[in-house]
């Protein structure tokens, strides 16, 4: 395969890869393409990481054996409006726009061009994210293990069935939201309390990182790390109590449903 990569989109998520790839080693800038719109923005991602950039998505695609798709999911069409007939079999596309199923990617470029889908979260920007990647119809495992190689560069990647990316999207994708509306609350309540933003920011902030590496890092289960914290009559159990009375559980159960009601809608073009 044509170790050059075209990244067609250089927002949030684009960038990140460029970074990943560019950090770790994986590609020289001398392999990577990456577009966008406006001449400011170009410059800008030229400068920064001495890669080609270009608003000429046939010219990125042309030779690239690797395109990774990164626009917004309302630019999809047009985008591919643009490069659909430029596009080869020995080529794999790997699309991460948000809700876009492979199949109508697949109707609207090269027939027989292998397609993956991939869903990675706001955390790759730091290269900490957490991606699902499926198959499309022409997609095997060499392209799907050419999907891990890529997204691995900015944090975790599972493979999962094609009827699972939409709660791939509400569990994950969404996730980072979540996280970042409790820390919300408990920061506030750490004032509430009488503690400055900036401490139970930071007390906050550090207790979910350290949290999150322990369930990673150790293997342990939620359940198990709970209860390694929780004294019988103490002031853990106390606030768990609360929390349990007040619906919290099933207040995540239900909006990650509705998130993953929300995506299919979204795929279905709602």
């Amino acid at each position: 395969m044509n170790r050059r990569i075209a990244i067609l989109g250089g927002g949030r998520i684009g960038e990140a890869l460029l970074s990943g790839l560019l950090s770790s080693g994986w590609r020289d800038p001398s392999e990577l393409v990456v577009t966008n719109r406006g001449e400011e923005r170009i410059a800008e991602l030229r400068e920064r990481y001495d890669v080609e950039a270009t608003e000429d998505n046939v010219a990125a695609v042309t030779g690239a054996g690797l395109v990774v798709v990164a626009v917004k999911p309302q630019d999809i069409d047009a985008l591919l409006a643009t490069i659909g007939a430029h596009l080869t079999t020995e080529q794999t596309v790997v699309s991460v726009a948000a809700a876009i199923p492979t199949a109508h990617i697949e109707e609207r470029i090269a027939d027989g061009v292998p397609v993956v889908r991939a869903m990675p979260n706001a955390p790759a920007t730091v290269h900490e994210g957490m991606a699902g990647i499926c198959a499309g119809a022409h997609a095997g495992d060499e392209q799907l293990a050419l999907a891990e190689d890529l997204l691995g560069h900015l944090g975790r990647v599972v493979r999962v069935p094609e009827r699972s990316m939409d709660a791939v999207t509400a569990v994950s994708g969404s996730g980072p939201a979540y996280f970042a509306l409790l820390a919300e609350a408990m920061i506030e309540a750490g004032i509430l309390l009488g503690l400055s933003r900036e401490i139970s920011t930071t007390l906050v902030v550090q207790t979910m990182f350290g949290t999150a590496k322990q369930l990673r890092d150790q293997g342990m289960h939620p359940v198990e790390l709970r209860e390694s914290v929780t004294s019988p009559g103490g002031t853990t159990i106390a606030a768990i109590r609360e929390l349990e009375q007040a619906g919290v559980r099933a207040a995540f159960l239900n909006a990650i449903q509705a998130a993953m009601d929300r995506a299919r809608e979204l795929a279905e073009g709602g």
